[in-house]
């Protein structure tokens, strides 16, 4: 075997077998002549691929492993790290892309004489792809491509199958997902919106990424001339460039560099530029900088490095060109910044200000704003409005990120961004956009933050929807009186003394199956803890795949009848799935109890497992945490048609409690609504 031969850990050995892990740890335990590890550590060993390959196809377990998976594994596991093979590979999808007689020939040849010729072949497609000026992306020896050759043979093979970019964005996606917290990525929703806004999309365009990353915006533009990138990580600009090769025809120039500090491209004047910098940065170049030229409208703050990046991307326009950067929203209103603000607006070359839903691109959790800006044409005169849009009301409450519905933010964002780049003005969308007179913003704040000029709409929908909400709490207060128990009646001899069981022994008796929820993946909602609290319909969404090395699992749907239990320190809860909720995958910290009809009544179920004093005897302590366990939850052994008569009380309970709940969710409405509607004057006092 060769010292460098790419190693592969127990997780990978099971997707090239298609089996779960624990079936690599049983060949383990049972085959004396499993491979030995040759690296990881002692809870994750690594094995050599070669012999873990060997021996899968010796047992016969090899035959009908994927292709795709196959050069996953050599690339994943390559000796001189997934980046750099990565990065080997697309050199020779690139060759098979454009020259792929070429490729053909080398193929046939052995290893050693591929190693020997195969240089020269990358050099001359790389020349004829980047120019001369490529440092970027330079042509590997043939020492550098000796580990990778097994790697290199399945790639080409997997573009003769699926096509050479398809290849490599598969490869690339797999890194990419198996190292979330590496790279700091653009979603493909932001990147169309900012081509869309930059005209970017327009054909035979100039285009600039200043720190391009992965080159998802660059790649979202359609039909370039040219496209340049420059990012500070050699690695990230070099399979960039390649990326970009593959995507398309254009020309494209990569550098790698600091682009603030060692501009790769300083003569260029774009027809756009596309950028998602880096947020926050203390050390972007202040004290070097100070009397750099970029800075027309005035030095930013050594807390401002967006407005940095700002300037860079204006410098690089030609006249009258757009520029569109994703920044972070403490930019539109900081105090360090509002000098530069300020003057961006005087001169007209801020244009508009986007704030996007949270979770339309990292750091997820707040609201992301797009800043649009033109470099000014000497003699014009400069625009006196400037654009606001707010999209967070697009966002669903507490759907994330996979729930965003990026053809309403786009179709919201270009509705108002193209009249009014055509005609400098746009009628307002209460609560969505309104173009605002620059003199309005030229206070002492030069806050461009959309919300602070956007009053929400009406609240509730005005007067007409609070009379609305006002009859249907009239109504669910009707009914609260209706379904209110009647007054309790104390039984005369005393607490009743019952034959009783627990969960655990009707499960073991086949009247009960216990299930626990949190796993799997698919397109169903997912019923979770706090609807069952709240009873409220599935909020939560489920990945759409397993992550990287774990097997597809099926989530476990819940059905009519089934009854849900919180595990977590909530207290005394349980709900019996409905017609309506039926279908739903069971979410994290719940478990599923499915009673046989013939044996158990499920709201008698439900009723006795909610009792204070019950889950009170089930409940242990771990750290600050109370669980429960549902197994020891005890119930009375009584007649199917006793239990029946405690299930229609305990029925009626539920149906109260759930109009108390509709009541006091309406209350809070009606009441902030007229706070709301008092306050903004579209309701009268």
């Amino acid at each position: 075997m060769p010292e460098n031969a790419a190693e592969v850990t127990a997780a990978g050995i099971a997707r090239l077998a298609g089996v779960g892990r624990a079936a690599v740890s049983n060949w383990r335990r049972r085959h004396a002549d499993f491979p030995k590890p040759v690296g990881g550590t002692e809870t994750s060993p690594s094995f050599a691929l070669p012999e873990v390959e060997e021996w899968l196809r010796a047992q016969g377990k090899l035959a009908e492993v994927p292709l795709r998976e196959r050069v996953w594994q050599q690339l994943s596991g390559h000796p001189a790290g997934a980046v750099n093979a990565l990065g080997h590979a697309g050199r020779v999808l690139l060759l098979v892309r454009d020259r792929p007689t070429a490729w053909l020939e080398l193929a046939a040849v052995s290893d050693k004489r591929l190693l020997a010729v195969l240089p020269a072949a990358l050099d001359h497609v790389l020349k004829a792809r980047f120019g001369d000026q490529r440092a970027a992306v330079p042509t590997p020896t043939s020492a550098e491509l000796e580990p990778s050759v097994p790697l290199l043979r399945g790639a080409a093979e997997l573009a003769a199958e699926i096509g050479a970019r398809q290849a490599f964005e598969f490869l690339l996606g797999r890194h990419l997902d198996a190292n979330p917290r590496q790279y700091t990525l653009t979603p493909t929703g932001p990147a169309e919106l900012m081509a869309a806004l930059a005209g970017a999309d327009t054909p035979g365009r100039t285009v600039l990424d200043p720190a391009s990353g992965t080159g998802e915006l660059l790649r979202a533009v359609r039909q370039p001339a040219a496209l340049y990138a420059q990012d500070a990580d050699p690695e990230l600009a070099s399979l960039t460039a390649l990326r970009l090769a593959l995507h398309g025809d254009a020309d494209i120039r990569a550098a790698a560099g600091d682009t603030l500090r060692a501009d790769a491209f300083p003569g260029l004047t774009a027809d756009a530029v596309l950028c998602h910098p880096p947020f926050n940065e203390r050390n972007w170049g202040h004290d070097e900088l100070a009397y750099d030229p970029r800075w027309e409208y005035g030095f930013p703050a050594r807390t401002e490095s967006e407005l940095a990046w700002v300037q860079h991307a204006l410098a690089r326009l030609r006249p009258g060109a757009t520029a569109v950067l994703l920044m972070p929203p403490a930019v539109a209103s900081r105090k360090s910044g509002r000098r530069v603000r300020a003057d961006l607006l005087r001169r007209g070359a801020q244009r508009a200000v986007v704030s996007l839903p949270a979770g339309a691109a990292p750091p997820y959790g707040i609201p992301l704003h797009l800043w649009v800006l033109r470099r000014p044409v000497a003699g014009e005169r400069p625009g006196q409005e400037l654009l606001l849009v707010d999209t967070a009301e697009l966002a669903e409450p507490g759907g994330g990120r996979d729930k965003l519905d990026w053809q309403g933010v786009q179709r919201t964002v270009l509705d108002a961004w193209q009249p009014f780049d055509r005609d400098g003005g746009v009628e307002e969308q209460p609560g969505r956009s309104r173009s605002v007179p620059v003199i309005e913003l030229l206070d002492d704040d030069v806050d461009l933050a959309p919300a602070r000029h956007l009053p929400p709409p009406a609240a509730g929908g005005g007067a007409a929807e609070l009379t609305h909400v006002r009859e249907r709490l009239t109504e669910t207060l009707r009914l609260t009186g209706d379904l209110t128990p009647e007054a309790a009646v104390p039984v005369a001899e005393g607490p009743a003394v019952r034959p009783g069981t627990t969960v655990g022994e009707l499960v073991r008796a086949g009247a009960l199956e216990l299930r626990s929820g949190g796993t799997g993946t698919g397109a169903v909602p997912v019923l979770t803890e706090q609807d069952v609290l709240d009873g409220t319909a599935p909020s939560g969404v489920l990945p759409e795949c397993p992550a990287p090395g774990e097997e597809p699992v099926e989530p476990v749907l819940v059905r009519a009848g089934d009854v849900v239990v919180p595990v977590l320190g909530v207290g005394p809860s349980a709900r019996v799935v409905d017609e309506t909720t039926a279908g739903a995958a069971l979410g994290r910290n719940l478990q599923l109890l499915r009673p046989d009809p013939t044996a158990l009544d499920p709201w008698f179920l439900a009723g006795f497992l909610r009792g204070t004093a019950n889950n009170r005897q089930a409940s242990s302590y771990a750290s600050t945490a109370t669980r429960l366990d549902v197994r020891r939850l005890q119930l009375p052994r009584l007649p199917l048609a006793e239990q029946r008569r405690y299930g229609d009380r305990f029925r009626a309970l539920a149906e109260f409690e759930t109009a108390l709940r509709l009541a006091g969710r309406l209350g809070e409405r009606l009441v902030q609504g007229l706070y709301d509607g008092l306050t903004d004057g579209t309701v009268e006092a």
